[in-house]
């Protein structure tokens, strides 16, 4: 099969030459094109774009290279390609003319205008399923309903709108839409949130206490899309009362698992993999948002923990710390004044007793206390002497059991926290070499749990074990593997992460928009779980539908991102009602609707000033990615030069692309900042 080429082989621009073979029956903007609308009766769609623009491509790829999409354009219109960087005058006037209709602007542009080039409609990019309906209900309108096409440009959408926020292609099923974790949901969420607070000790709930950790990193994403500063206090007062509260090891950092009461005074000390991660993220985030000195200090401290306590012989990272020390309660950890002051000697240890809020009658069993810092010490040089006084006396201990099993979905969840981490606070006090050497060894640990192409849950000193990974070891991992996809620029991550969605869409959905929690292939139960709510860790509907959101952003599938909005909106009841059992899955619906953002960043030596700007200043959920021009294997640097040699950064957000940029406050402005 030979195509025939169209119109576009003869222009001089490599961006409508990209376009030469397709379907469409392409003008070149001008007065043939206009003339032809004229003598046909027909409207003009122009398509704007350039050629570095991601989305532009996708666009091409899913609608204008298909011959059955193609037909139904050259049937209903006079198709025009503009190149903006070619004819900026025509881009800046229709682009007005979209940013009036729509609100919003950006490539790739698609407006339907009369044969005198007036537009009528305008749009971005619109998924094969939509960009089809949007052409048929222009035409038709145009055909019977010329008047009010022309007297009103907005009647076509308005009518297209209801059907434009559906997931793609898919009626809804038996006629009613399923609500979708949009923004009137969300804001639901945080209300809920709100009401459920504990305003007195901070979390929710009473007691026992969990570090409510899915639900902070909703709340932070929440405030940063619409400024509530009632979201961030929640986060910011909790995060606090946990770090100064005996839920959080104050000499060593980590936490554990949960508080035995409403005040965060007394864990049960044994330490979590999950919790660590997702506490590290949010400390994290928290700092990226207010720069508050105690969250960058608990970040650094819970991934020193990380490393120093939790990583395996076989590079992976361990499941759990007991909460016994030879059979007795958190023995490892509690300290009397007695006990300060001979590890101490007299003066220090006084200090330590009262900083520390150790007392005669103790917080814990037997007089003892659990360390709380309840204030800043007002001698900082003296506590950093005092905490590795103590840490040394502490090692003399017996310490607590350690389970090794490596268990893949809370690997996951750390390689993405270390990434997190890295890419934002970025610094020498912790050594950047060692985070990112444990975050990668991580990341070919999961690697190694796929057994005859299929991924597995658990391995122990290298050996991986029977049991078949489960939905949220798919979601959490693929994610992980997105992240590290991220940081390194290696295409062999997203690859990994591309196959391990594509098992989970095949073995693990139920048929109508959700998931099972185990494969169809697994071993049968006598029913096959499939619990959609988010409780200590991410459930495996929101890992799953957080890594397809990123997926679909790093590499252009938009199928991907379809699927997730669909499995997101069977969660939205439980969101607007009971967020504390959609805490991620929220923190997902945020990611969607900021876009999410795609950041691709080329050039040479000068590139990380604008890489530390885009990872500080980014909105919620997006993507970033570094390197050099048309990396092999990672979708977002293809076709992304460096301008006039500069490290150059390309945006783009749901679909829409902006011009590239060269300095810090160009890409700042992009992101709204």
């Amino acid at each position: 099969g030979c195509r025939a080429v169209n119109r576009l082989a003869d222009e001089s621009s490599p961006y409508l030459r990209q376009h030469q073979d397709n379907p469409v029956d392409w003008f070149p903007w001008g007065n043939e094109a206009f003339a032809k609308a004229q003598a046909e009766d027909k409207p003009v769609m122009l398509s704007v774009g350039y050629s570095a623009c991601h989305w532009c491509h996708v666009m091409a790829h899913e609608s204008f290279e298909r011959d059955d999409i193609a037909a139904v354009v050259n049937e209903a219109c006079v198709p025009v390609k503009v190149d903006r960087e070619e004819r900026p005058d025509v881009d800046a006037v229709y682009m007005a003319a979209t940013q009036a209709m729509t609100g919003q602007g950006g490539w790739p542009m698609t407006v339907f205008a009369t044969p005198d080039g007036e537009p009528f409609l305008c749009g971005t990019y619109f998924p094969p399923a939509n960009f089809v309906r949007l052409v048929q209900a222009v035409s038709q309108a145009w055909r019977d309903n010329r008047e009010a096409v022309l007297r009103q440009g907005t009647a076509v959408l308005t009518a297209l709108q209801p059907r434009l926020t559906g997931p793609d292609g898919a009626e809804p099923a038996g006629g009613s839409t399923a609500a979708a974790l949009d923004a009137p949901t969300l804001d639901a969420a945080a209300a809920a949130l709100s009401r459920d607070y504990d305003s007195e000790h901070a979390g929710f709930g009473g007691a026992p206490k969990f570090p409510p950790h899915l639900n902070l990193l909703f709340l932070l994403r929440h405030h940063q899309r619409t400024g509530s500063a009632r979201s961030l206090e929640i986060v910011r007062h909790t995060c606090a009362a946990m770090a100064r509260g005996g839920i959080y090891d104050q000499l060593a950092g980590g936490f554990a698992r949960y508080s035995v009461d409403r005040a965060w005074t007394v864990p049960h000390f044994e330490k979590m993999l999950y919790d660590n991660a997702l506490l590290l993220r949010v400390y994290t985030q928290l700092w990226r948002l207010t720069g508050d000195e105690l969250a960058l200090r608990v970040a650094r401290r819970t991934t020193d923990f990380l490393l120093a306590e939790m990583r395996t012989s076989g590079g992976g990272f361990a499941a759990a710390l007991d909460a016994d020390t030879e059979g007795v309660e958190g023995a490892t950890y509690v300290w009397t004044p007695d006990q300060l002051r001979s590890a101490l000697g007299d003066s220090d240890g006084e200090w330590a007793a009262t900083l520390l809020d150790v007392t005669d009658e103790g917080s814990f069993e037997e007089g003892t206390s659990v360390l709380r810092l309840l204030a800043e010490p007002d001698d900082p040089d003296r506590w950093e002497r005092v905490r590795g006084r103590l840490l040394a006396t502490r090692a003399g201990r017996a310490q607590p059991a350690r389970d090794d099993k490596v268990v893949a979905s809370w690997n996951g969840l750390v390689v993405t926290a270390l990434v997190e981490y890295l890419s934002i606070v970025g610094d020498e006090e912790t050594n950047a070499r060692v985070v990112e050497a444990a975050m990668c060894q991580a990341g070919l640990a999961l690697a190694d749990h796929f057994v005859d192409g299929r991924l597995r849950r658990v391995s122990r000193d290298g050996v991986v074990g029977e049991p078949a990974a489960v939905l949220d070891d798919h979601g959490a991992v693929a994610e992980a593997f997105c992240a590290l996809h991220q940081y390194t620029g290696e295409g062999r991550w997203l690859e990994l992460a591309g196959r391990l969605l594509d098992t989970a869409l095949e073995h693990f959905g139920d048929g109508s928009g959700g998931f099972f929690d185990t494969a169809d292939d697994a071993e049968a139960l006598f029913t096959r779980p499939a619990d959609a709510t988010d409780n200590a860790t991410p459930s495996g509907l929101s890992t799953v539908a957080t890594a397809l959101i990123t997926y679909a952003a790093l590499t252009g599938q938009t199928k991907y991102r379809e699927i997730a909005e669909a499995a997101l909106a069977r969660l939205a009841p439980v969101a607007a009602q009971y967020p504390r059992f959609a805490g991620y899955a929220c923190a997902a619906g945020e990611a969607l609707l900021s876009g999410p953002y795609e950041v691709a960043i080329v050039g040479g030596s000068d590139i990380a000033p604008l890489l530390a700007a885009a990872w500080r200043a980014a909105p919620p959920g997006a993507v970033i990615v570094a390197g050099e021009p048309d990396a092999d294997g990672v979708p977002l640097l293809a076709g992304r030069p460096a301008l006039d040699g500069k490290a150059t950064a390309y945006v783009c957000r749901g679909f829409v692309c902006d011009a590239p940029v060269t300095s810090v406050e160009e890409l700042l402005a992009t992101f709204g900042r």
